[in-house]
């Protein structure tokens, strides 16, 4: 399956009750193949609205962020755990995140990602990890399978809690310079 196909597949899908107040499903996008790969939460309203991911405020914040990691947006793929927008931006549920996780797997397996960067606990799930609170695994490197993948998973902060807790984002920036060199291995 080539990644044109997978975005229509997941643009109509109905595998859970997300799809019935979206107005755009949010597939994820850059580049196939890429070393490294980035797996947010949600789509926020903004990407709803447009269908593309991290366009909003946290989707800028991490857009910059990336940039001073020496990270260019356009050398990455980017996507959510979910594909499409929890009513007033809630918390995905682990049942809307597993109805989505075949589409995780095929993108994983499109991309073909050196290192997968798990964007706070709604990625980290969806990627089969598990753990008590954050603070455990972030910046840490883990072995994972998925879908019969071994993958290399590096966690970090969802954009939205270093913007909101500017203490936070000398750490931010650190993990995403550490995906760096992970990737550059």
């Amino acid at each position: 399956m080539e990644i044109n196909e997978l975005n229509a597949r997941i643009s109509t899908c109905t595998l859970c009750d997300l799809c019935k107040g979206r107005k755009n499903a949010v597939p994820g996008e850059g580049r196939v193949p890429a070393d490294l790969m980035i797996i947010g939460e949600a789509p926020g309203k903004f990407e709803d609205a447009a269908g593309r991911p991290f366009i909003g405020m946290s989707g800028k914040f991490l857009t910059k962020y990336l940039e001073m990691a020496g990270i260019r947006r356009e050398d990455v793929f980017i996507t959510n755990a979910v594909k499409c927008r929890p009513p007033n931006n809630r918390k995905p549920k682990m049942e809307e995140i597993e109805a989505c996780r075949p589409y995780l797997v095929s993108q994983l397996s499109l991309v073909n990602p050196k290192l997968v960067l798990a964007l706070g606990v709604s990625a980290a799930s969806a990627l089969g990890m598990s753990f008590s609170h954050l603070s455990e695994i972030r910046g840490k490197v883990t072995d994972g399978m998925i879908g019969g993948k071994s993958v290399k998973i590096y966690v970090t902060f969802h954009p939205s809690f270093p913007m909101r807790f500017p203490k936070a984002r000398d750490t931010f920036l650190d993990d995403l310079k550490k995906a760096k060199e992970l990737v550059q291995g």
